[in-house]
């Protein structure tokens, strides 16, 4: 994710922040610290956010250490201030594997709280709830409470929150996938109007929820369709066979011209008949924005990347367009490069075979 800053890696997945997260905690930091003009307020505030961040992470190593257990990587973990994201490379396939990994984030948070409760309670340190507040309280029983309150939180059924993955994967073990994905974002998007609805007479920030809510239960309600619609498909039926390719000793130069020439925005690498590598168009703008057009495409395609073959299901291409920080897969025919798929393509074959089957009814 742009605007991200690499904190670390654990258990081989690599842990970002993004600068709004920065704005959100010194957004903390300044407001407890003009009540009393003290420093100790606003690190006592920032801290407590770097707290609960800290919490969301292991929530967020919850999904993505269950998911490992059935062969499914994580890219990357991003802490933004709405929470916590885990881009796993795909959701299981068996619903009772998604419901575990939907279930491991929220789990993570209760034994969390759990463990703050017994410490409140062996060292005597639990206090009424009426005298917690977003800023004032005990650190340890605030913290305690908020992990509760991401748990009632995340089990709300409705995408994009873990709680409307688990009714996914209960309707999926008695009906097909996409409608079990259908009828988990439909009552999603109803509980988000509920929120909007509640939102215009007391808290402003509802609304900001119920907009979340709905955008959530959307995609995946759309990503499930054409998931499914793609299926049984090989990629040699719907891949632009149109191309055109790169050598790695031509400048950048040329791949502007051919950008500008048509509508091909990444272009193959291909040296004595094999994909060397891809030149994104995003790799492109930004070594022109650095270094100019005389620059090799060898300096700047991408080495590693994804391959799909002709045979292959659609819905194969589409699951590694969707892992890959990529927008164009190249397509093999016996070691040949015969064409490409990008996610518009997919969307497109999508249209068309939509129309053509209505006219066919």
């Amino acid at each position: 994710m742009r605007w991200s800053w690499r904190l670390g890696e654990v258990a081989g997945i690599a842990v970002y922040v993004h600068v709004t997260f920065l704005v959100l905690v010194g957004w903390v930091a300044v407001s407890h610290w003009l009540p009393e003009r003290s420093i100790a307020a606003a690190l006592a505030g920032s801290g407590f956010i770097l707290a609960l961040f800290g919490c969301v992470v292991l929530h967020e190593f919850g999904h993505a250490l269950t998911a490992k257990r059935y062969g499914i990587r994580t890219r990357d973990i991003t802490l933004l201030p709405i929470g916590g994201v885990a881009r796993l490379e795909r959701m299981p396939d068996v619903p009772i594997q998604e419901l575990w990994v939907a279930l491991a984030g929220p789990a993570v948070n209760v034994v969390i709280a759990g463990l703050l409760f017994v410490w409140l309670a062996l060292t005597s340190g639990l206090e009424p709830l009426s005298q917690l507040g977003v800023a004032t309280g005990p650190f340890v029983q605030r913290l305690m409470v908020v992990n509760l309150f991401l748990v009632g939180f995340n089990l709300i059924p409705a995408f994009p929150m873990d709680g409307g993955r688990m009714l996914r994967a209960f309707l999926a073990m008695r009906m097909e996938y996409t409608r079990a994905t259908q009828v988990a974002a439909g009552l999603g998007q109803g509980i988000a109007v509920l929120f909007g609805f509640i939102g215009l007479f007391t808290n402003p920030f509802l609304l900001f929820i119920a907009l979340f809510v709905w955008i959530g239960a959307g995609q995946e309600a759309s990503m499930a369709q054409m998931k499914s619609a793609l299926g049984g498909i090989p990629v040699g039926r719907a891949m632009l066979t149109d191309f055109r390719t790169l050598s790695a000793r031509d400048s950048l130069a040329r791949a502007v011209e051919l950008i500008l020439a048509g509508s091909q925005q990444d272009f193959p690498v291909v040296e004595d008949d094999r994909v060397e590598g891809v030149l994104m168009r995003s790799d492109l703008l930004a070594a022109l924005a650095s270094r100019g057009q005389v620059v090799p495409v060898a300096e700047v395609m991408r080495r590693n990347f994804y391959l799909v073959d002709s045979s292959d299901m659609l819905e194969t291409a589409f699951a590694r367009l969707q892992a890959c920080d990529c927008h164009t897969l190249p397509v093999m025919h016996d070691g040949r490069l015969v064409g490409l798929v990008t996610m518009e393509n997919l969307g497109e074959f999508i249209s068309i075979q939509t129309a053509i089957k209505a006219k066919v009814a």
